[in-house]
């Protein structure tokens, strides 16, 4: 099977499945952030991080809503580690990044918390909280940071019941162009 189809089939068993307590299913929540990136005008590989940034929640073993029960699924190292076989960094690094960029944001931009769902902010706890300055700068600093900080605003505002989204077929192009050749 091919890396899209496994990606596509992972879609077709899990994107049904609650978001974390949000009012939006994982496949409504991944379409909206990739159609966001589009929009801005992002890179193929940073529309299919959107689209991809949170596939770990429907491949660990965890059952369902680990957040709500106290668990860290550590989403983002299990996204980037499964994501890894097929694509190079530009798309897995913002993957792994995203989980902090929220951490940076909330520790740098002041209004940033007010944004965050009642679902970000219990899984915002669960993951340490706000960086502290230090750990903020020496974040920022490292490669794909600056991708990530952009995938997370897309991820916190891909969270809209009923949104009208172009389907998975459409980002197909992006995951495909973002394959490693090598």
């Amino acid at each position: 099977m091919s890396p899209i189809e496994q990606i596509c089939g992972c879609f077709d068993r899990h994107g049904g499945n609650d978001y974390g307590g949000e009012r939006v299913r994982q496949l409504e929540h991944a379409l909206q952030c990739a159609a966001l990136a589009e929009a801005e005008g992002a890179e193929a590989t940073l529309i299919t991080a959107a689209l991809l940034h949170d596939i770990g929640h429907l491949i660990h073993d965890l059952g369902d809503s680990p957040a709500a029960r106290g668990i860290d699924d550590r989403h983002e190292l299990r996204g980037r580690e499964w994501l890894a076989r097929w694509f190079g960094e530009a798309v897995t690094e913002p993957v792994r990044l995203h989980v902090n960029a929220k951490r940076y944001l909330t520790a740098t931009n002041p209004g940033y918390f007010g944004t965050l769902s009642a679902g970000s902010v219990r899984s915002l706890e669960l993951q340490g909280g706000p960086f502290s300055p230090e750990l903020a700068v020496g974040f920022i600093s490292l490669p794909f940071a600056q991708e990530a900080v952009r995938l997370r605003r897309w991820d916190e505002a891909a969270k809209v019941p009923g949104k009208p989204t172009p389907d998975l077929a459409h980002f197909r192009r992006y995951l495909e162009a973002s394959l490693r050749t090598a």
